[in-house]
């Protein structure tokens, strides 16, 4: 890889222009200088084509990319067909990195095909600590696969990308989740040298509502969805493994959290109210049918 080499920032675009103007400043701030940013307007009915246009004409870094809605996926391939730099770096609309994250990223003396930062929530104006500090046996392929959104998930602009190892790679538009996760599986399966530095030098958008504590069932669902295309990818040995992991690891989880519900109030209870429950609709009912 090159001394100096080009980073292509990607910014897919979708009703968040009131986003952009702080996101692309993040990266106009760079202290490293050899990048590109691709600002892919995703058919969006807002203002995002002026407030990109304004960007455009500021720095001839920016490259603006108009295409039909298709989704979040959809605008990151578009992106990655246009592409020159030599990494990768991702950036969703609504968030945010530190100005030191490429000149930190590329200090050292070794060059890494995949370098991670640590990151933190940016919330009503305010940073806060990430959800899990990211440790460096989670930027492994078993750690992906098996781990991720069971012990810990990475947001996608922590990451730096060498751009070899995105050959191939399309996201996939048929996905509404896990979509990331795929990517970060493809990423890693050849288990490169990845470098993690321990500073949050991305900053994740959250909104107010969001919540990190997700329905197990619903997440379940969800990674049991793409199996088929790990399959494909990787073969019956991993997808059997992660399949059973998957119903394992939920099933326990599902387990231990009707336990800490019997704690918190006794089968008496609730069998008491129960019972007063169907007392109440059965006397309800002799009053409607009376």
């Amino acid at each position: 890889m090159k001394m100096n080499p080009k980073i292509s920032v990607i910014v897919p675009c979708y009703n968040q222009a009131q986003f952009l103007d702080e996101c692309l400043q993040s990266i106009l701030d760079q202290t490293y200088e050899n990048w590109e940013c691709i600002i892919v307007n995703d058919g969006s009915p807002d203002n995002t084509d002026e407030v990109a246009d304004k960007w455009v004409k500021k720095d001839s870094r920016f490259k603006y990319l108009y295409k039909e809605n298709g989704g979040l996926s959809s605008a990151r391939n578009a992106a990655l067909e246009i592409v020159t730099g030599d990494y990768i770096q991702f950036l969703d609309s609504d968030d945010l990195i530190h100005r030191e994250k490429f000149s930190k990223s590329l200090s050292g003396d070794k060059e890494y095909p995949l370098i991670v930062s640590q990151y933190t929530i940016y919330r009503n104006q305010t940073h806060l600590p990430g959800y899990k500090n990211i440790e460096q046996n989670f930027v492994t392929f078993d750690g992906i696969v098996y781990d991720w959104d069971l012990k810990f998930s990475i947001p996608i602009h922590c990451a730096l990308i060498g751009k070899k190892l995105l050959e191939g790679f399309l996201f996939d538009t048929t996905l509404t989740s896990c979509e990331d996760w795929v990517m970060w599986i493809y990423i890693t399966k050849d288990h490169p040298d990845a470098l993690l530095i321990n500073e949050p030098l991305a900053h994740y958008r959250k909104d107010v509502n969001d919540n990190m504590s997700a329905d197990p069932i619903k997440i379940m669902k969800q990674r049991l969805k793409i199996l088929p295309t790990l399959k494909k990818l990787y073969g019956e040995e991993v997808h059997d493994k992660l399949a059973y992991h998957i119903i394992d690891v939920r099933t326990t989880q599902l387990i231990q959290q009707r336990r800490e519900f019997q704690k918190m109030i006794p089968l008496a209870v609730v069998a008491k109210y129960l019972s007063f429950k169907r007392f109440y609709y059965k006397l309800f009912r002799k009053k409607v049918d009376g």
